[in-house]
Parts: structure tokens; sequence; C-alpha cells
């Protein structure tokens, strides 16, 4: 083929392309945009944006941008012109404006991995079903009644393992401790079993390739991660008809001890859509708080005076407990673990294992002077805020005292700078609106266990330097190798 045939070729999508870039630049100047820059043609800033970064900061990205236009920028990212925000106020007006102004919009790359029926992805009513079916499931009586057992048995489990001086990944434990919680509670699976851990097997292929550069080629994480999909939802579904056929036998029913069970019972979910969901959660209850739970041994190993605080709460609870001769924990123990819920707040504050939200203008937006276009890709940088020395005195220190309630002179009960930016919903570790994470309450119900067992057997240091970076997604790239040592404290 000669050059001007090439040409000729070629010219119909140079023109598209060309009349595309033209009509974007007279849309923009209807508007009054926030400054910014909208880097090169296709890629726009994504890689900069991308760039891996300490989990404790915002990035230099972030940082120059901030700096040179504010902190509500307009951008390129992910293929679409966009808004960034690391403004608090914009970031809890976008989440409280869900479905009215604004509406979830991750890239296609992530509903081809986790589903078009995952909760992540859908919108609307369709989610407002999923999401209460999920809230149904995870409702306060089944956190004390169900839950609360299952996630003290598999902490023990976990930490019954680890032995005196040896050296371990703590983040690799947080994720089997996480697994094989999430395994038992979605479909009753037992940790250790075969099929367990070769569904294990499976799903740390697919969280490969879910955080990996969408690239559906042979041999790309991406691509292992479909086939991986494939393989778990094939096993699901297995397990779904096996529950059904006992069912029509008359061998069992169906049973509520799982969400399997429950979702066949109380729903009218299609299979496609019941097999999007159980992996939906197993991916949103594992990934997250496993790394949370990493997380929180990596700040305390860094803070004594936390950590014995932490003693002397557990100390109380265990005591109580010995002395009316209880062995498991209820929810009344739970309830008094006041300063290690300022732990787990200050983790995830401090640490943002969700570090930012998609979002698209479904009308044109006024904030503050500037203008959303509608269609426009909108990202509230959560970390931002919760990083941002306005809202937080020292926001880079990890402080849990922060979150305590104290006394004034006169002795009424006043809130800390910290409590207070959460009750003005600042503090948006889960989310907001009516978006919020339907596994929020089991999340810290899982640190705050974990966190009980750990204080009162072991001590740790770590081995070795490391520290969680952002990729954007949270990870220790040396999986955060400890040494412990056991001990009684009581």
């Amino acid at each position: 083929m000669s050059h001007s045939e090439l040409a000729v070729l070629l010219l119909p999508s140079i023109l598209s392309l060309l009349l595309v870039f033209i009509l974007m630049q007279r849309k923009q100047a209807r508007f009054n945009l926030p400054p910014g820059n909208m880097g090169w043609p296709f890629l726009g800033e994504t890689i900069g944006y991308l760039k891996p970064y300490s989990a404790t900061s915002i990035g230099e990205f972030m940082e120059q941008h901030i700096s040179r236009y504010g902190k509500i920028y307009k951008s390129n990212l992910f293929g679409e012109p966009t808004i960034v925000s690391a403004d608090a106020g914009l970031n809890r007006f976008i989440l409280q404006s869900e479905g009215r102004l604004f509406e979830c919009s991750y890239p296609r790359s992530i509903a081809g991995v986790l589903g078009k029926w995952s909760m992540l992805v859908l919108v609307g009513d369709m989610h407002r079903n999923m999401r209460s079916i999920s809230l149904n499931f995870l409702s306060h009586a089944r956190l004390r009644s169900h839950l609360l057992k299952e996630v003290e048995k598999q902490t023990l489990l976990v930490l019954s393992s680890w032995k005196e001086n040896c050296t371990f990944s703590a983040q690799d434990e947080a994720k089997k401790f996480t697994f094989n919680l999430m395994a038992k509670h979605m479909m009753s699976l037992d940790p250790g079993k075969p099929e367990t851990e070769q569904l294990k097997k499976e799903y740390v292929t697919f969280m490969k390739g879910v955080v990996s550069a969408p690239l559906n080629f042979p041999g790309t994480p991406y691509r292992k991660a479909l086939k991986s999909r494939s393989t778990i939802l094939k096993f699901i579904e297995q397990k779904m008809e096996e529950r059904i056929a006992r069912l029509k036998e008359g061998v069992e029913d169906l049973g509520e001890d799982d969400l399997l069970g429950w979702v066949l019972k109380h729903s009218n979910l299609s299979t496609e859509q019941i097999l999007d969901l159980i992996l939906s959660l197993l991916f949103a209850g594992h990934e997250t708080s496993s790394v949370s739970i990493a997380l929180a041994i990596y700040f305390l190993q860094a803070c004594p005076g936390a950590i014995q605080q932490l003693k002397e709460e557990h100390i109380e609870i265990s005591r109580a407990k010995k002395q009316s001769g209880e062995m498991e924990m209820n929810w009344d123990d739970y309830k008094k673990m006041e300063f290690t819920q300022c732990v787990i707040s200050e983790t995830l504050r401090l640490g943002n294992v969700v570090r930012f939200l998609h979002r698209k203008a479904v009308r044109d937006v006024r904030y503050k002077g500037y203008d959303i276009p509608c269609g426009w890709k909108v990202l509230p940088v959560i970390s931002a805020e919760h990083l941002d020395s306005t809202v937080f005195d020292q926001p880079q220190q990890f402080n849990p005292w922060r979150w305590q309630q104290h006394n004034n002179a006169r002795g009424s009960s006043t809130c800390s700078s910290a409590a207070a930016a959460a009750s003005s919903n600042y503090f948006m570790p889960f989310g907001g609106g009516p978006r919020l994470c339907a596994g929020s309450e089991l999340a810290k119900l899982e640190m705050a266990v974990f966190i009980h067992h750990l204080v009162l057997n072991f001590h740790w240091e770590l081995v070795g330097a490391d520290e969680a970076f952002a990729f954007p997604f949270v990870d220790f790239p040396k999986g955060l190798p400890i040494r412990v040592k056991h001990h009684t404290v009581i």
C-alpha cells in the first residue's frame, strides 16, 4: 500500500478526532471550568496521576496540582475530561447528590472483570436493590448473632499459627484471615479444605488482574483475571446448584447462615446477578479489610503509647469475662472497645485504603463559581481531605487520641477536631451518601476483634524497612514482614 493510499484511508479517522477535539474545546468555552491541564492527547495526565506514592500522603502529582490550581482542578484522566476534587465540601456534595447530579462511573475494564451486576458499577434502582440485600444480610442483628462469633473464630485460627520469633508477612496473614472469613460467610467454605484453597488460588490471580492495566492480551494479568473470574463463577454456580438440588430432594433447608443461602431464599435475583453479587462482595470484603488490618499493625508498632492503652482496654475486657466464666466475645465486649475504635478511625484516616471514587456528572453542575459539565468524569479524592491540615490537625501523624471526646472545664462533653470533622461527614473512609459501603460495620468489627487478640497475645516488630504505597490500590511492597513474640498480659 502506497503512502498516498494510506493517507486516504486514515483521513476520515483523523478528521473525526479533530472534530471531536474542536467540539470539546467549544463546549469548554461555554463553561467557567476550574483551572488545570488536560495533558497529552488521549493519555491526558493518567500516567502521572497513577504513579505510586506513599499511602500516608497524597502524592507529588496531587500536591503539585493543588499548589498550582487549587483544590478543584480540571484534567484528562482515564481517557475522559475530568474534574478532580480535593475539596472536602465538594466531595461531600458529590456523594450526597448521588443519583440526582452525579452517578457512579467506573472504567469499563472494572466492569469487565467484576461483572456488569457488581455493586461497584451498578447505578439507580438495581444498585439500590443489591445494596438492600447486602444491608439486610449484614444487619446489626446478624452482626451480633452470627458474624461476631465467626470473626473471632477465624481470628484465633490465624493467630494460633504464629510461631515464637518467626518472621512472616503480616499482610499475607491479614489476607488469609479475611479470605477465610468471607469464604465461610459467603458460602460456608471451611479454611484449609482443598476446594477453599483452590478458590483462594484463583482469587489471587483474579485480584492481580483487577488492579492491573486493562490489557486484554494473552499472558497479561488482566486476561488471566478474566479466566480466573470464569473459574470462580463456575465454582459458585456449582455450589448454588447443589443447594437447590438438596432442597428439592428435601434433604435440607437452604438455611440463612451464609450469603448464598440467604439470597436464594430472600431474593428474586437471577443466577448471573447472584454470581456477580457474591464475587463483588468477596472482593470488597476481603481486600479492603485485610489492607486495613495490615495498616493498623504497621502504624501501631511505631506508637507504643497506643499499644499500651489498647492493652489496658482489652485486659479489662478479658478479666471481666474470666470473672463471669465466659469464653467467647459478645456484643457488650465489643461496645467497650472505645479506644480501639479511635485506633481504627485513625488507621482508616491516615492509611486511606479507598483513595478516590469514580463519579460522572449527569447534568450541568455549578459549585463555588466553577462549572462541572454534564458527562464529565468527577473524582472526589477522599485521601486529600483526610490529609488536609485545615480539616485535621497535623494530619501526617498517627494520633488515635484525636478521636477521643474530652471534657472541657465546665464538665460538658465536647468533641475533638477529628470527631467534629467526622460528624460533619468530612471523614469518609467508607464513602458516603446512598452508596455508603454496606460492609462498613463488619469491617470495623473485624479490625476490633483482630486487634483485641493481637495485643493480648503478641509483641511484634518490623523486620526491615517497608511502608504502604498507593498504586493507587494500597499495598505493602514487601508484604510487611514482622517478627512476633508471645506474651501473657493477664
